[in-house]
C-alpha cells in the first residue's frame, strides 16, 4: 500500500467518485428532499447523504477489498464509531453541510480522505456549487481547481478574520464555552465568519481566506481531508488546548501559522477562565 502507484491509483478513482458525488449535490440542491433529523433539530440527513456515502463505500470496497471505512452515515446508522487502525482507512462525509443543503445555501460539499498508519494520504474536498475543487497529497501540496494555494501570511490575530460556528451553542456542553470564545474573537480580531461546513472553512483556512478556524462536538470525517489540505498548504491544525489532534475526537484550531494558532490557545484559555469565574461568582 505504501507504493505511489497504488496511492495514484487510490487519488484517480478517488477523484472520479468526488466529481460524482459532486454531481448528486448539484442536482440535488434545489430538489425537494426526505429531511430526518439524526436526534438533534441541527444534524440532518437527506436521502442524497446516504446516496452518495453508499456509492463511494461500494465503489472503494470493490477497487479496493482490503480497505476500511467510516463514514458518516454508516456511523450513525450503526450507533458506533469504529477504531482507526494502521489499515488503509476511507473517512467519507458524503455531505458537509447537509442543512445549508436543505436550505439551498450554497456551501455545501463532500469530503474523501484516505488514512494509512493513520496518517492522512489523500484528501479531496468538492463544492460543486461554487465550483471549488480542493485537494492535497501528503508531501506534495495543496491545490485549489489543480492551482496551488497558500495560508495567509498574517501573523498577528488582532489583523486575523476567524472562522467559527455558533449554532454549536445550541449544545448545552459547548454553550459557555462558544459564547466566551465569540466574545473575546469580537473582541481581538477583524471579524468572525460562519459557513455552516466544517469541511469547506478548513479549506478557506488552505487558500488564505480566513487566517483560522475554531470548532468542537465534530468528528473524524468534518476535519480529515481538510486537515491534510491545510498542512500542505503551510498550515496547522491542533487541538484547542494548544497539543496534537485526535482525529477521532477533534477539538480544531486550525491556522495559518504556528503564531496564529498560539494566540487563539491562548485567547480562548483566557476567555475560557472568565466564563468560569463569571460562573462561579
Amino acid at each position: 500500500m505504501s507504493g505511489i502507484n497504488n496511492l495514484d491509483e487510490c487519488y484517480s478513482i478517488a477523484e472520479e467518485l468526488v466529481l460524482y458525488a459532486g454531481k448528486v449535490i448539484e442536482d440535488g440542491i434545489t430538489a425537494r428532499k426526505n429531511v430526518k433529523s439524526k436526534g438533534i433539530d441541527w444534524d440532518l440527513v437527506t436521502e442524497y447523504d446516504r446516496r452518495i456515502e453508499d456509492k463511494l463505500i461500494k465503489r472503494l470496497s470493490a477497487q479496493f477489498p482490503s480497505h476500511k471505512f467510516i463514514g458518516e452515515e454508516t456511523v450513525a446508522k450503526e450507533g458506533c464509531l469504529p477504531d482507526l487502525t494502521d489499515d488503509p482507512t476511507w473517512i467519507i462525509d458524503p455531505i458537509d453541510g447537509t442543512t445549508n443543503f436543505v436550505h439551498r445555501f450554497p456551501h455545501t460539499c463532500i469530503s474523501l480522505a484516505l488514512l494509512v498508519n493513520k496518517k492522512v494520504e489523500i484528501g479531496i474536498i468538492y463544492n460543486p456549487i461554487m465550483r471549488q475543487f480542493f485537494s492535497a497529497r501528503r508531501h506534495c501540496g495543496a491545490f485549489l481547481n489543480g492551482k496551488p494555494i497558500k495560508t495567509s501570511h498574517v501573523r498577528d490575530v488582532s489583523q486575523s478574520l476567524v472562522a467559527m460556528e455558533p449554532w454549536l451553542a445550541k449544545d448545552p456542553q459547548h454553550l459557555v464555552s462558544v459564547y466566551g470564545r465569540m466574545h473575546a474573537l469580537v473582541q481581538s480580531t477583524h471579524g468572525i465568519r460562519s459557513l455552516g461546513t466544517a469541511a469547506l472553512t478548513l479549506c478557506y483556512v488552505a487558500m488564505g481566506a480566513v487566517e483560522a478556524y475554531h470548532i468542537e462536538g465534530i468528528d473524524a470525517w468534518d476535519v480529515a481531508a481538510g486537515k491534510l489540505i491545510i498542512e500542505e498548504a503551510g498550515g496547522i491544525v491542533i487541538d484547542t488546548a494548544g497539543g496534537e489532534l485526535d482525529i477521532m475526537t477533534p477539538r480544531v484550531i486550525a491556522a495559518c501559522n504556528q503564531q496564529i494558532a498560539q494566540q487563539l490557545v491562548d485567547l480562548f484559555q483566557k476567555a475560557d477562565s472568565g466564563m468560569l469565574n463569571k460562573n462561579l461568582n
